[in-house]
Order: structure tokens, then sequence, then C-alpha cells
């Protein structure tokens, strides 16, 4: 229970820092896609719908190593960052329907500049593009358990859920499940890494519309082979690792509209590679880690975990 408590303000003392670190409220998203319909609403939110695929399927291993049977068990709070490029700020907006003449105009995507595009038209009408939130990056922070193993077979469990308020995010929800299997028990004993595989599933909502229901909702799944090499033993030990995956993620907003219309806009399912570079180290009861994961979308994460590994 001691475990479970620290894990829990940690978690809460993170996420507190991220959202006073610049982090847009759920309030402030809607009043933005008020503003925008259709394709304009699509490409005005593509940028945090990519940023939320790439920080779900972030975090998730720091090793290879799983013994054929033993028992063990961690718990992990990690922070999933999505680094957003200067491709990421705009987008082609087209004025709306009924405003003369039509024009391609580019304006700023929810993580680009603050400030709103104007646009003339016909008998000096005008219409304003919103701004965004000026974001260098989006991050998520996620407490997961990890318990092992059976037959070279480890779970991993996420799950998180916060009602931080109106002036904030107000509520987040992650629920996540997985499984990794040692491939380096079928090997021989003098292979030079060590290699497992898995697959781990999630699904996440992010603040409350105006009519009550969810303002994001996605989810996510990752199917992928890693390795890691440790240098030292016991309870002391450095450990590179590296993985490749098939990251699969599904987003939809629904939001009220300038004239209280419900809309939705729905990203779909999208697929992308993941490479992911890192290095883990361990002392005592507590292990960290950091990577790197080149993506459509790069990213970084970072964390700590306790228990026994």
């Amino acid at each position: 229970m001691g475990h479970l408590r620290l894990l829990k303000a940690a978690t809460v003392c993170t996420l507190l820092i991220l959202l006073a670190a610049g982090t847009c409220s759920a309030v402030e998203i809607e009043d933005q896609l008020s503003n925008y319909v259709g394709d304009n609403a699509e490409g005005y939110l593509r940028p945090l719908a990519e940023a939320i695929g790439t920080t779900l399927n972030s975090g998730l291993y720091q090793s290879a190593y799983i013994p054929k049977d033993g028992r063990y068990f961690s718990l992990d709070l990690g922070v999933m960052s999505a680094l957003f490029s200067d491709d990421d700020k705009t987008f082609k907006a087209t004025t709306p329907e009924g405003f003369s003449p039509q024009q391609n105009v580019t304006v700023p995507t929810i993580v680009g500049s603050g400030d709103a595009v104007e646009t003339m038209g016909d008998g000096g009408a005008t219409h304003f593009f919103p701004g965004g939130f000026d974001l260098s990056s989006f991050s998520i922070a996620a407490p997961q358990l990890r318990i092992g193993s059976i037959r070279g077979t480890e779970a991993l469990v996420r799950y998180f859920s916060l009602n931080v308020g109106d002036s904030d995010l107000g509520s987040l929800s992650l629920f996540g499940f997985g499984l990794r299997h040692s491939i380096s028990q079928y090997l021989k004993e003098d292979f030079p890494v060590d290699l497992a595989g898995g697959f781990f599933w999630q699904t996440f909502k992010l603040g409350e519309n105006g009519a009550g229901g969810d303002l994001i909702s996605a989810s996510a799944f990752s199917f992928g082979v890693q390795a890691s090499k440790r240098f030292g033993q016991g309870i002391v030990f450095a450990e590179p690792y590296a993985g490749v995956s098939l990251d699969q993620y599904s987003l939809k907003a629904s939001y009220q509209s300038e004239g209280d219309e419900v809309l939705d806009v729905d990203f779909g399912s999208n697929t992308s590679g993941r490479l992911t570079l890192g290095l883990a180290g361990r002392l005592a009861i507590l292990k960290g880690h950091i990577e790197y994961s080149l993506a459509s979308q790069s990213g970084v994460s970072f964390g700590l975990a306790f228990g026994m590994f």
C-alpha cells in the first residue's frame, strides 16, 4: 500500500507540473475547435491527435530480459512526450461556406501560434481563424504495473483516472494492458543479447465537451520486438535497449460548434513503424530509464520504477 500511495502522489505531482508548464485546457480546446468544421477541424487538431498516439505507445518497456520462471514486480512512473516540429504549427484552412471569395489560408494548428489570422472578403467582410496554444511538446504521465514471470511471460497494466477541474484539462483517464514473452529462452545461452516480443493495448480519454460527453477519446495498439544487454549484475547494472514495433492509434474529438451543434472529428485508424533506443539503469530497488523514439512523430520518454526486477 505504501508503494501505491507513493506512486499516486508522484503521478499527481507530475501531472500538475505538466499542466503548469502550459498545457491547454479542455475548455480552451473546445472554444477554439468551435470555430471549425469538417476538414478545417481535422487540420487544426491533427498534430495533437498524432501526439497522443505517439505518447501512448511510448515508455512501454525498458528491458528485453524476462526470466523463464521466478516472481518479480515493479511500479513504474513514466513521462512520455511527443515533440512538435515547425511543420506541425500550421495548416491550410478554407474560408467557410458563404464567404466570398473562397480562400485557402495558412493558419495555426492547435499547437501553433496563439495569434488569430484575419481574412478579408468582398464588401469588407472579415473572417478570423483562431490561434493555437504555442506548444513545443505534449506530455502524458502514466503509472504502470509490471508482473512476471510465468514461462517467460510478463503482464503490464497502465491505469490512471483523475479530474483536475475545468481550469485545467478536466477529466483524464487511461487504461492499458499488455503481455510480453521471452524469445531468449528458445535460443542458446551464449546469444549476445536478450530478446522479447509482445503487444500493448490502451484507451485514453481527455476532457468533457459542452454536451457532457468525452472531448477526446483515443485508443492505441503496439506490437513489436525488443533487444537489450545488461552490463553488471545483481542490484546494480546498466542496460541499453532497442525495439521495433508496428503502432496503431485511433482518435475521435466531439465538441460543440458555435451554434451548439455537437460535431465529431474522427481520425480513423493510423498505423506507423517505430524505432526505440533507450538506456536503463538499476540501483537497489530503483530503476530509471530514458529513451528516444523515431516514428511518424518523434518522442522522448523517461521515468522511475520501484520494485524487484
